[in-house]
């Protein structure tokens, strides 16, 4: 049965109260675009400084994500506090300032909340039962759809499905085989999100109801999180298009196809606005710099190197601002890091920012890597202790086989 008009109010106006408050293109799937707001203290462990009550836990997950994929390990205080954010039944609310408190289960607890923390928990790795909790929580929360809404019996959207297709892939789970009861998986319900032949040119392959949730779900349908491999230097695969033909009710029929087809349809999208999608939140419907990431992202995720680097030069300019929009905001650093590895580059040294140091800078200090110098000692240790290596005992087992040598071999003289 489709919503009524009024639940699709109810949710058109928890979305825009959120976007208002944390200056974002769209939620719940951008909590983590929160500004920052040096007034509120930050929670210990937290990345961040700003008031974490609508992305807290959406912001932090995306920072250890970005973390583990600029190789940094993150501090135990940053993934104890996420860990300890998780209700007693698994899932997780966007922000819990009582942990000892029991969570509001019908209303309190998120689908984006919950698939970004396994995504980051299953990431940073020794957290198993949290990940198992979390994907617990998913799996009976699941509309019979096959899909997901933004908290438990709300509609699926694209958004949600999205991030839980990612918090499976993220566990080393199949998401097609994380049915319903209906028989239907999260694949079902994202495609039927998807603009087909029915619609107009520039619309076929998106997803409803915007261009937030065509980069959500051109993720969603590679099966993909947010933590990535980065793209292949020197290979690219270009963009394929909706064919339609003459047929107008023609669709992409299973997810590779939908892939292929919203991929097609946010490069050229981005093509035509010059490197950018454009903000479907505010009146001068300006760059939108953190959905045009996402669809970098998504792209580079699915080998559309040449397609991604548009978008990615665009927010690599000068003049676009990049640095200054994610200035001192976790989530945001978080999404470029991510971004700019996805795509192969380097977050350490893009848009003029070191972007791994700003993260950084935000929340706990990472564990401390490793230096030269304890590399090199650790070596010596493994073979044989300082000033001794291998070679030492090489030298010491063949003046001992030397001496076996001639002691047989005296041996066999005197039997003679």
């Amino acid at each position: 049965m489709a919503p009524s008009l009024a639940v699709h109010a109810r949710r058109a106006a928890a979305a825009l109260a959120t976007a208002a408050v944390l200056g974002t293109a769209g939620a719940p799937a951008a909590f983590a675009d929160g500004s920052p707001s040096p007034a509120a203290p930050a929670a210990p462990g937290l990345f961040g400084t700003g008031d974490p009550k609508f992305d807290g836990v959406f912001r932090q997950s995306l920072a250890l994500l970005a973390q583990k994929a600029a190789g940094v390990s993150p501090a135990a205080q940053s993934v104890d506090w996420l860990a300890g954010q998780q209700c007693a039944d698994g899932g997780f609310a966007a922000f819990r300032a009582e942990t000892g408190k029991a969570c509001d289960e019908k209303a309190g607890e998120f689908t984006d909340a919950t698939a970004a923390a396994v995504q980051a928990l299953a990431a940073v790795g020794g957290r198993a039962d949290a990940v198992k909790k979390g994907l617990g929580w998913l799996t009976s929360h699941q509309n019979e759809d096959g899909g997901w809404g933004m908290n438990p019996g709300s509609p699926s959207d694209a958004n949600s499905t999205s991030t839980a297709i990612g918090a499976l892939a993220a566990a080393g789970q199949d998401p097609a085989e994380a049915t319903a009861k209906s028989g239907k998986n999260p694949y079902d319900s994202l495609l039927s999100f998807q603009a087909g032949c029915d619609k107009k040119e520039d619309e076929r392959g998106g997803f409803a109801p915007n261009d937030l949730a065509s980069a959500a779900a051109a993720l969603g349908t590679l099966g993909k999180g947010y933590l990535v491999a980065p793209a292949g230097k020197g290979k690219d695969k270009p963009v394929k298009p909706l064919e339609c033909a003459d047929d107008e009710s023609a669709k992409p029929k299973d997810a590779p196809a939908a892939a292929e087809a919203v991929a097609a349809q946010l490069s050229k999208k981005i093509e035509a606005n010059g490197g950018f999608l454009k903000s479907s939140m505010t009146p001068a419907q300006g760059p939108d710099t953190g959905t045009t990431a996402d669809a970098a992202l998504a792209l580079a995720a699915g080998g559309h190197t040449e397609a991604a680097d548009k978008a990615m030069r665009w927010l690599q300019g000068d003049r676009n601002g990049t640095a200054e929009w994610a200035k001192g905001n976790p989530g945001r650093l978080a999404k470029i890091v991510l971004t700019v590895h996805a795509a192969g580059g380097d977050p350490r040294s893009f848009a003029g920012t070191d972007f791994v140091k700003a993260l950084n800078e935000t929340g706990p200090k990472p564990e401390a890597a490793a230096s030269p110098e304890k590399k090199d000692e650790d070596e010596k240790k493994k073979d044989g202790g300082d000033g001794f290596g291998v070679w030492w005992f090489v030298g010491v087992f063949f003046v001992a086989s030397v001496g076996v040598g001639f002691l047989l071999s005296n041996r066999k003289k005197n039997q003679l």
